[in-house]
């Protein structure tokens, strides 16, 4: 780092995660029933005196005065800080060791408990600028130096004046205080330090606000424990998708943005220009176009299963990697497709709309029990098995059919021919992905090959089956009943209307594609693709992508991450480790994957390294996209 660069770090909720004095006094009133109210008031002294709404020295006073706290009170204090040091601190615990001559603790606080924290990371004792506690003689705080220049107000001010330090000054902090100095002209840059707590009014004085530590070191070109600040992520959440997605990504770091609707193809390209993760359901459709408009796309979450939203292909072209859920809400569909069998079976949607028009139809016709008859699964995956699983134990016979060869489940049996199985099946119930060869497979040469009295269950994909053939055949009578979750144009939010020629029809359930749409599956879907591409950006990890090659990588330790996508051609890998050997770079550890259109190498390596590295990597022909991990 350069010798003449020098930074002034806070401590109170920027090295720490909290305010000392307000932990302080919950250790004192533990247990006491004046613990909340002395609490409340000494945070809302704090607050003013962080906010510059009241005088620092009389701010201190009235807490000290407060608390009543003694010596062993303060190494309590001193073992909780250590336990609260700021994450992106701990991250970068490696920047305060190699440089334990360019970082200044300034603080309002105490050097008390302050020194035993930041010595522990390499900070000088003698870099440390801080009240000091005063003790009678039994050890209780009686007040504090009251000559010491940190005690009275612009007191960071008079400490820095003092120390003249000839370079670059760079005050990190969240507090009024700390944009004093820059507002003296005593540094040259003021960062908001906001990860622990955000003050919008200090946040707008400051030259930049940095989410984390991480952010300081990245602008300033200075070496971290990470690739890059992870603030710098941004996520773009679509469709209702559950808030503990949201949480995961902020928790991890990540700038999140939600948007209750889905977004048409011209308003997407316009909004994941500057987006680095994208988040959809189902009726978002992520094209070509706006592809080409995400200009930091890393990878996109499928909130769901089916991915035939997704252009994979152009995903691919753009080293886009694609995440869904495939099992996360099986369960859900599975439930209410039996759910459906049993209403339709027995004709509950004509009697509930004739209750509910007064009309009393007390009657056994067209009513039917499940047990012995023929249910027909088309598509045999995740939640065709665990149907054929579910319904088998409530007396239902079970056939299957599938492209793929299928283990069959129980006592499920397998037909070689859709025509076969429409034939035999009593209830049918499709559970294909949106693959293109899958469009219109049921349409009016289907019907006529089922039973008289059939009832068909869709709850895949709306454009599987052809609506008209299904409205006449419900109308003649050939079918006895249908459920239909899905549709092939949907509504892109609950405003709009829905309008299908099947709205009106006789022992029919619609449903606006909640098949998956339980709290529990909600809730496990938003923690499996968070995780999942969270690791991706961690990692490299692309296992259970849908359209990249599937790598599980082993943990990165001691070393450096080179991930490079690439067109899948010939000598890629043989034209790395060329530049690695230019370099005179050790090699760690390497892995290669491709499929057919794309190849995907991770090369692991020492962590002294030419800089010039990363370049010629970069400049080889037929890359698509280069990141390294630290």
């Amino acid at each position: 780092m350069d010798k003449n660069k020098y930074f002034i770090i806070d401590f109170d909720s920027t090295f720490t995660k909290v305010e000392a004095l307000d932990e302080l006094c919950e250790i004192v009133y533990q247990g006491s029933s004046a613990q909340e109210e002395i609490s409340n008031k000494v945070k809302e002294i704090t607050e003013e005196a962080m906010s510059g709404t009241l005088s620092f020295k009389e701010a201190l006073s009235k807490r000290v005065d407060l608390i009543k706290a003694n010596k062993d009170h303060l190494s309590e204090l001193v073992t909780r800080l250590k336990e609260k040091v700021s994450d992106s601190i701990l991250r970068n615990a490696v920047f305060f060791e190699k440089n334990p001559d360019h970082v200044l603790i300034i603080s309002n606080g105490f050097k008390d408990f302050i020194a035993p924290i930041v010595t522990q990371f390499g900070v000088k004792e003698e870099n440390i600028y801080a009240n000091t506690f005063t003790f009678d003689e039994e050890g209780n705080i009686s007040g504090f130096d009251e000559n010491n220049p940190l005690a009275g107000d612009n007191g960071k001010v008079k400490v820095m004046k003092g120390l003249n330090l000839n370079g670059d000054v760079y005050v990190i902090g969240d507090g009024y205080t700390d944009y004093q100095i820059r507002e003296a002209g005593l540094a040259d840059r003021f960062y908001a330090f906001t990860e622990n707590v955000s003050r919008d009014h200090i946040s707008a004085k400051a030259d930049h606000v940095a989410p984390s530590f991480d952010e300081v070191l990245y602008v300033n070109k200075l070496p971290m424990a990470i690739s890059y600040p992870k603030n710098r992520i941004t996520v773009l959440l679509l469709e209702n998708i559950h808030p503990q997605a949201q949480g995961i990504y902020s928790t991890e770091g990540y700038q999140v943005e939600v948007v209750s609707s889905a977004l048409d193809e011209n308003e997407l390209a316009e909004k994941i220009k500057d987006v680095s993760i994208l988040g959809i359901r189902s009726k978002t459709n992520v094209t070509k176009k706006v592809l080409e408009n995400a200009n930091k796309l890393m990878a996109i979450g499928a909130f769901c299963i089916g991915t035939n939203q997704i252009d994979l292909d152009a995903c691919m072209e753009k080293g886009v990697v694609v995440f869904n859920a495939p099992y996360s809400n099986t369960r859900s569909v599975v439930e209410l497709a039996i759910g459906e069998i049993i209403m339709l079976m027995r004709n509950l949607p004509d009697k509930i709309r004739a209750m509910y028009a007064g009309k009393w139809d007390k009657s056994a016709t067209n009513s039917f029990e499940i047990r012995g008859k023929k249910l027909g699964i088309i598509g045999y995956g995740s939640i065709g098995a665990q149907l054929s699983v579910l319904a088998e134990s409530m007396g239902l016979e079970v056939y299957y059919y599938d492209l793929v060869e299928k283990l069959a489940l129980g006592n499920a049996k397998k037909c070689s021919t859709l025509k076969e199985l429409l034939n035999v099946s009593d209830i049918i119930s499709l559970h294909v992905d949106g693959r293109a060869s899958n469009k219109g497979i049921i349409g009016e040469e289907e019907f006529k090959e089922m039973k008289e009295g059939a009832i068909l269950l869709n709850l895949s994909r709306g454009s599987i089956v052809d609506i008209k053939a299904l409205s006449e055949n419900l109308k003649s009578g050939k079918l006895r009943g249908a459920g239909v979750d899905v549709f092939p144009e949907e509504p892109k939010n609950n405003s709009e209307p829905f309008i299908s020629e099947l709205v009106g029809l006789s022992n029919l359930i619609l449903t606006p594609h909640i098949g998956g749409s339980t709290l529990e599956a909600q809730h496990n879907i938003a923690e499996f693709v968070p995780g999942k591409i969270i690791e991706y950006v961690n990692t490299g990890n692309t296992f259970n992508s849908v359209n990249f090659p599937n790598l599980q990588l082993p943990i990165l330790e001691n070393a450096h991450r080179l991930l490079h996508i690439h067109h899948n051609v010939s000598g890629i890998l043989a034209k790395i480790n060329n530049v690695l050997a230019k370099h005179n770079t050790n090699i760690v550890g390497q892995y290669l994957k491709t499929n057919e259109k794309i190849g995907y190498v991770i090369t692991d390596i020492d962590k002294e390294y030419d800089k010039a590295l990363i370049k010629d990597l970069k400049a080889i022909e037929n890359t698509i996209k280069f990141r390294v991990l630290y």
